[in-house]
């Protein structure tokens, strides 16, 4: 979404979608008013043992702002990146570059494959991220549906 879009995040949804009461309860329960760190998105998923996804439209229809992604792409203030956390790194394994080509496709990768890497490999998410910044890689698709 866009800048211009804040604040309307419920009409990526299609109209009538109601919040998961039990999911909407942890948020309000987890978050700083109207804003919701995608660690505590992540960390609601595991404790009601729901889909990250479902946690990311209850949000939306919350109008929850998605913060400080894991991966350091967006939410972390005023930063000289564009609010980004991360930085492009001096160089990149080969066993790094090789599990990024595993997952990528079309010069892109996911938020999902990118996690998976970082677990395989126990790393940093945010080293990850940071790889495919390097290499040129586009990571898309947002467990949350922030991207």
């Amino acid at each position: 979404m866009t800048h211009e879009d804040a604040g309307k995040y419920a009409l990526k949804h299609p109209p009538g979608i109601r919040p998961n009461e039990q999911i909407a309860k942890a948020i309000r329960e987890k978050s700083s008013g109207r804003e919701l760190a995608c660690g505590a998105g992540e960390k609601i998923s595991k404790e009601l043992k729901v889909d990250m996804s479902e946690v990311g439209i209850t949000a939306d229809l919350l109008e929850m702002k998605i913060k400080k992604c894991q991966l350091g792409l967006f939410g972390w203030g005023k930063k000289p990146n564009h609010g980004k956390d991360i930085h492009a790194a001096d160089s990149v394994s080969i066993e790094m570059k090789s599990a990024l080509e595993e997952v990528a496709e079309n010069g892109a990768v996911t938020c999902a494959g990118l996690w998976g890497i970082a677990d395989r490999l126990g790393v940093e998410r945010k080293a990850v991220s940071a790889a495919c910044d390097t290499l040129g890689l586009k990571i898309r698709v947002c467990q949350l549906g922030a991207f």
